[in-house]
């Protein structure tokens, strides 16, 4: 299988440095996604749980247009604005992967997003 780029209007645009997703070795790999509202590109969600679950939205557009799912989530990768938010991010997360959850990663935000005014990034490699 050759690389492919995967892009959907149906999540938020990525930074022109990066692409939404890659699909290669029969995997889709989905970059670290933000909570922002593809219509508008702004921010969607002030708490935790509300900028997740835009986050998650994203994702899942992201991984429909690669033609995979949320249920083929190997590995997650989250970064946090605030460690102390992990039980609620988790709460919210939860609620997407009900069974068996992919296996994952939580990392500190980096300084650059945390001013942006996110509270959550995720991103996820997911069987194509």
């Amino acid at each position: 299988m050759p690389r492919q780029i995967v892009f959907t209007p149906k999540a938020a645009k990525p930074p022109a440095t990066y692409s939404q997703a890659v699909k290669a070795a029969g995997l889709v790999f989905v970059s670290g996604t933000a909570p922002h509202d593809p219509a508008n590109g702004q921010i969607k969600g002030a708490t935790i749980q509300e900028q997740t679950r835009q986050c998650l939205t994203n994702i899942t557009a992201i991984l429909e247009e690669a033609g995979s799912s949320l249920d083929k989530v190997v590995w997650a990768n989250w970064s946090l604005r605030d460690p102390a938010e992990f039980d609620t991010f988790n709460e919210e997360w939860v609620r997407w992967f009900p069974g068996d959850t992919p296996i994952g990663q939580g990392t500190l935000m980096p300084p650059l997003q945390r001013r942006a005014g996110f509270r959550v990034s995720i991103g996820v490699i997911a069987e194509a």
